[in-house]
């Protein structure tokens, strides 16, 4: 059983990668840190969810950090702390629809950025962000 669970869990994120507008952001966001990194060549998940689960001092003035909301495993359901509206799972293999809408993703990844850091994430941050997402 535990095998199939492997299998099933590789394949959802192969299936993942192979999104191709998730793939093109992806390339788009590379290229953006390689203008200002020409050494820079992959994105990471350890970077990413230590990006995802880091904590700061919000917008707001209160300690925050993006498991606030989204929980720390990505295949459950979250909440938004301040309006109580349920969020779907981020990880693909739990949320088909998970990273499927390049624009709601970028939407997304401004807001968060701006709740959780106070600031508009890097093309790097948001890349390891994107592929920690994908690992789950």
């Amino acid at each position: 059983m535990k095998t199939i669970l492997t299998i099933l869990f590789s394949l959802s994120f192969l299936v993942a990668n192979e999104n191709p507008q998730i793939k093109e952001f992806l390339n788009t966001l590379k290229s953006e840190v390689q203008k200002t990194e020409p050494s820079f060549k992959e994105f990471s998940a350890q970077r990413g969810e230590e990006i995802f689960t880091s904590k700061h001092i919000g917008k707001k003035g209160k300690e925050v950090s993006c498991t606030s909301c989204h929980t720390k495993d990505l295949t459950t359901t979250g909440e938004n702390e301040k309006t109580g509206k349920k969020i779907e799972p981020m990880a693909p293999s739990a949320n088909s629809e998970s990273l499927t809408d390049i624009k709601n993703v970028k939407k997304w990844l401004r807001r968060n950025f701006k709740d959780v850091y106070s600031r508009v994430g890097t093309a790097k941050e948001k890349g390891d962000v994107i592929t920690f997402i994908l690992s789950k």
